[in-house]
């Protein structure tokens, strides 16, 4: 069944069209009408049409423009374009648009059922080729990845001098990148979880860089990583395989053991490449670790800095109960630490050096900090081999104590605000301006206005004048002082101006406030 859309601006076209098409091709097509391109375009969006009568000339979007945007929407469709002109200009721009043909109105019936007809067939052989497309996709799927394996294989066993494995990077299209090798051993691999794993990390390996992958060699694989930028910098190189071991470790285990060889062009040198990937894969810890060909101890010093400098502003960001910021660090620390060359117990006692200073930093700020989590943190540490486990325990009991921390500072008066309001208790009879307070403190009155604001959630000037208003009441319910003795005591000079404000906070004057209370 084929779906033909008629779009004409004039309905007699359209049922002309619609009458011919239904019957002479009743059981082999449905009709769909458009009045307008843009009705066209909505039909097409909703409908999996294979063939569209267009005409060229229609208000609004022209045929030729429309079908412009159909063919980016759905390349596929055999377009008909309809014209009440015989104009080669329009002729040649429906063809430059792939258009199938183009008729003059009024339409001919006999050359309308031969047009359809080879639209149709048209429509076939372009599925047909899709088909082939789809089919010839899914037989690369399969084969691709078996000729990455023995590409790899030959790199590794190949002990024939003179096999030119041009042909494999040719048939990748990588005949013309240079490339590094790297060796990536994982613990824990038998046969039961081998392809699995193989495929997991084929697809995590190729989501961000275009590798060749080989199967597993027991416990080991092979990837060859080619370079595509014009030029290569081993330090980018480098910091692109740190993100691939970083992702390794996350998805699949922690205490893989890489090595990585040095930039190579000549491909009489793949084997070498291999080779040098291996022996620095060899010099890791047995317990895990990811190293350069030639560069093994400036990296690992460069590592231990950067760890170094993460763990200082980790714990920056904690003492000033930055979740977030603890966070970023956290990741950044983890990160250098899982391509460190240390073997895991040091990395366990590396992450419980955290939690201790965290912990000890945090009762410092909040004395009634107490935590569950710090006391079983040994145990849990020294139990749990998961890195990436590790890392989701130390960043809990962070957010533990920032959260601990943030509480006690958001009840923490800030020194220059305990400052002015000792000050200002002190001195309510009196007239305190804003400046007057600000000199006091020994800061700038905007400074000192915009720090109320924050702090106290109100300005100065309310701020005083609540002070005020709560003193006066104290007063006329604790003592038998007069309203204007009380007037003059919060720092009034008008009796009838301080009754009105008082009124204006409480509902009551006064007068009336003290013979209620």
């Amino acid at each position: 069944m084929f779906n033909i859309l008629v779009t004409d601006d004039e309905q007699i076209v359209i049922d002309s069209l619609s009458f011919i098409i239904s019957k002479n091709f009743a059981e082999d097509a449905k009709v769909f009408t458009a009045l307008s391109g843009t009705e066209a375009i909505e039909i097409v969006m909703k409908e999996n049409i294979d063939i569209i009568f267009m005409d060229i000339n229609m208000p609004g979007l022209t045929g030729l423009e429309t079908v412009n945007v159909i063919t980016k929407l759905k390349p596929n469709i055999v377009f008909v374009i309809l014209s009440a002109f015989d104009r080669f200009q329009y002729a040649q721009e429906a063809i430059n648009l792939g258009a199938y043909k183009y008729i003059t109105k009024p339409v001919n019936r006999n050359v309308v059922i031969e047009t359809i007809r080879g639209a149709m067939k048209l429509v076939e052989e372009k599925q047909g080729k899709l088909s082939a497309d789809r089919e010839l996709h899914k037989k690369l799927d399969l084969v691709s990845p078996m000729v990455e394996n023995d590409f790899i294989y030959a790199c590794i066993f190949n002990n024939d001098k003179t096999l030119d494995l041009s042909s494999y990077l040719e048939y990748f299209n990588l005949s013309e990148n240079p490339w590094v090798f790297c060796c990536f051993e994982f613990p824990n691999i038998n046969s039961e979880n081998q392809y699995k794993t193989y495929l997991k990390i084929h697809e995590l390996l190729n989501t961000e860089h275009r590798c060749l992958v080989s199967s597993f060699m027991l416990n080991r694989i092979a990837v060859f990583f080619p370079i595509f930028s014009q030029a290569p910098d081993y330090q980018e190189i480098k910091e692109q395989i740190k993100k691939f071991y970083t992702m390794l470790s996350y998805n699949i285990t922690a205490g893989i053991r890489a090595g990585v060889s040095t930039i190579q062009s000549d491909k009489t040198m793949l084997q070498a490449s291999y080779s040098e990937a291996l022996s620095a894969l060899n010099k890791t810890s047995q317990n895990g670790g990811l190293l350069f060909a030639g560069v093994q101890t400036q990296e690992s010093t460069r590592r231990h800095n950067n760890a170094s400098e993460f763990k200082k502003q980790l714990l920056s960001k904690l003492s000033c109960g930055d979740t977030n910021g603890v966070k970023t660090f956290l990741e950044l620390y983890t990160s250098e630490v899982i391509t460190s060359e240390l073997p895991l117990d040091k990395i366990k006692n590396s992450f419980f050096e955290i939690i201790v200073t965290a912990n000890n930093l945090t009762r410092e700020i909040n004395k009634d900090f107490v935590s569950e989590s710090f006391d079983n943190s040994f145990s849990i540490l020294s139990a749990e081999d998961d890195i990436n486990l590790i890392k989701e325990f130390t960043q809990k009991f962070l957010i533990e104590c920032t959260t601990a921390i943030t509480s006690v500072k958001k009840t923490e008066i800030h020194p220059v605000i305990k400052k002015v309001c000792d000050y200002i208790d002190e001195n309510l009879a009196q007239d305190i301006s804003l400046e007057q307070a600000a000199d006091f403190a020994g800061v700038s009155s905007f400074y000192l206005s915009k720090l109320f604001k924050e702090e106290k959630g109100e300005t100065y000037i309310n701020f005083i004048s609540d002070k005020r208003l709560e003193k006066s009441r104290q007063l006329l319910e604790e003592t038998e002082l007069s309203i204007k003795e009380i007037t003059a005591k919060v720092g009034y000079n008008d009796q009838n101006y301080f009754s009105r404000i008082f009124k204006n906070k409480y509902g009551l004057s006064p007068k009336e406030y003290r013979k209620v209370n």
